[in-house]
């Protein structure tokens, strides 16, 4: 079941990344998010601020939910860790907005 959130809320999404049990950084890194309307952002380690390294091999992304109803994400590593999450969570509409 997925995480639910209030409008205006800041969600933090993490990921962690490893090699044969390690924490290793992927070569590269970039996280996408589609809000209900349908629109993806793209953020890219090393270009967007938004994608912050917290220690070897895990990042994170802060992003304040202006709408409500399912929001996705997906982070995805390549060279030295060729990997991929996805995962999403709820809005709800605010009984005082």
């Amino acid at each position: 079941m997925a995480n639910t959130y209030d409008v205006g809320d800041k969600v933090r999404m993490s990921a962690a990344f490893t090699s044969s049990g390690a924490a290793t950084d992927p070569t590269g890194l970039t996280f996408k998010i589609k809000v209900p309307a349908g629109t993806v952002t793209t953020y890219v380690y090393g270009t967007d601020a938004e994608l912050v390294k917290d220690s070897t091999g895990n990042y994170h992304v802060d992003f304040t939910v202006a709408a409500s109803g399912r929001h996705v994400y997906r982070f995805a590593g390549t060279g030295v860790v060729t990997a991929a999450g996805e995962s999403n969570f709820e809005v709800r509409d605010g009984e005082l907005d």
